[in-house]
């Protein structure tokens, strides 16, 4: 080969890396506030919940609740974004021919404002109003009077916009727009999935192409025995059929995946619970400038955790996990974009799924090509002050390292071929200053690892205050 040949091919192969990696760190900025605002909405979901029981027993119900929260944060790009975040739910509930016919629904409004010069995207944007859950539920027997409640076997549907969890929700845990088969023949529990995802909810391919909307369908089917008292063993089977036509120049995008996977939850012994699941992917993704054919999939991933509750003053509760997601060593700029992904023509390796865990308030990778571990602990040191009963504090701590050294994580500024990725702990304060109204306060400092040439720490804060109605 020729030297001035050589040169060329060599400088047009670093265009195209520095150009995968650009494309995704303009993406990660945005798919790390939307984890951390995931993992705010899943921390407080229980004072939602509280508000609007899912297994009332009352005919009629119906509320609300206006909340405000304001975050303060590093992503590593730029070292303060402000954030208000204010937001207006209304749900109602519906039961009729004592619980044969359920219907619910709840809506959200919300409004987001960064201070200026700290957008991400846009400075402002309205989210909504939108219903985030809508759905109808009829259970079968009782309604045709062909079962009574005592019988073995039950069937109940559910149609509608729900969350659907497969599982501990490890791999599977996402709002649909889905019918839910729910059948039960003795201990022996079956649950069937068609769904379609929410197309405002973010995809998990950040590419710029394809990272507004998301058009997937999802079957699948999930079996539990449940004539153990203390433990609930379960298996399911899962598909997904990406439906995004998206093509840019020389590029597809599409990411077909299965998943196989089981676990076991339950509790060990008094108070002291626990949750294993593991899964195997396959299927067929397009790789970095594919767009002829699709490589095969070959990934796996699993999740274990404990969490203890004592019957001692002040209420304590402690908890571990240890979660891990397979990467691949072809994935240089990204573990689940197409762009900057997996190499054409190669196995791909790398986990990608469409569960939640909470990975971190700062840092908040998503959970590819990452090993995780996590300890924690909480405790309500006024029990005794009437007016500070609900008070509570607690912390998580997270170690974090990579799958392959060589491979990226979704944080595209961890730029080095190390695995330690670094340490996070977070610190949290809930009070439920009456039946009503409460407020929070969540702070997380990251500090990271030698796979960062940029050693500075990264913060994240955020406090607010719900009023139910």
């Amino acid at each position: 080969m020729r030297p001035n040949r050589t040169i060329a091919l060599g400088v047009t192969l670093a265009l195209a890396g520095w150009g995968a990696a650009a494309f995704a760190q303009e993406g990660e900025s945005e798919r790390r506030f939307l984890q951390q605002q995931r993992v705010v909405d899943e921390q407080l979901r229980s004072e939602k919940e509280a508000g609007a029981p899912l297994e009332s027993l009352v005919d009629l119900q119906w509320g609300g609740w206006l909340e405000f929260y304001y975050f303060n944060y590093n992503d590593g790009v730029q070292k303060s974004r402000q954030v208000s975040r204010p937001s207006l739910g209304l749900w109602t509930r519906l039961r009729l021919d004592d619980g044969a016919h359920e219907l619910f629904a709840r809506m959200r409004l919300t409004y987001t404002y960064f201070k200026p010069g700290d957008e991400i995207d846009r400075q402002q944007d309205w989210l909504g109003p939108q219903f985030d859950q809508v759905w109808y539920q009829i259970d079968v027997g009782r309604a045709f009077r062909l079962t009574d409640p005592g019988d073995p076997l039950q069937l109940r549907a559910r149609l509608g916009r729900q969350q659907v969890v497969f599982g501990t929700g490890y791999v599977l845990d996402l709002p649909m727009d889905a019918v839910l088969l729910d059948g039960r023949l003795g201990d022996l529990r079956a649950v069937g999935l068609f769904g379609r995802a929410v197309p405002s909810y973010p995809n998990i391919d950040r590419s710029a192409a394809v990272a507004s909307h998301s058009d997937r369908l999802f079957y699948g089917v999930q079996l539990s025995y449940e004539g153990w008292q203390d433990h609930v063993p379960f298996v399911y089977g899962l598909f997904n059929n990406d439906r995004s036509e998206t093509v840019g120049f020389l590029q597809r995008y599409s990411y077909d995946s299965a998943y196989l996977g089981g676990g076991l939850r339950g509790a060990l012994a008094h108070n002291f619970n626990y949750w294993a699941e593991a899964a195997l992917e396959f299927g067929r993704s397009f790789g970095d400038r594919g767009f002829l054919r699709q490589d095969p999939i070959e990934a796996f991933a699993w999740n274990v955790g404990v969490e203890k509750i004592f019957d001692l003053p002040l209420q304590p509760r402690l908890s571990a996990e240890y979660m891990f997601a397979s990467g691949d060593g072809d994935r240089r700029f990204s573990p689940t974009n197409a762009r900057g992904g997996n190499r054409p023509g190669t196995v791909d390796t790398g986990f990608s799924g469409f569960g939640f865990r909470d990975t971190g308030l700062a840092f908040a990778p998503t959970l590819s090509n990452l090993h995780v571990w996590r300890a924690g602990g909480a405790l309500r040191p006024f029990e005794d002050v009437e007016v500070l009963r609900d008070f509570e504090v607690g912390t998580n701590w997270f170690l974090y390292w990579k799958n392959r050294q060589r491979a990226a994580i979704s944080d595209p500024l961890a730029d080095n071929f190390d695995g330690y990725v670094g340490w996070e702990m977070d610190y949290f304060l809930n009070w439920r200053l009456s039946s009503d109204l409460s407020w929070t306060l969540r702070w997380g400092s990251f500090f990271p690892g030698d796979a960062f040439s940029d050693r500075g720490t990264r913060h994240f804060l955020f406090t607010g205050v719900v009023w139910s109605f």
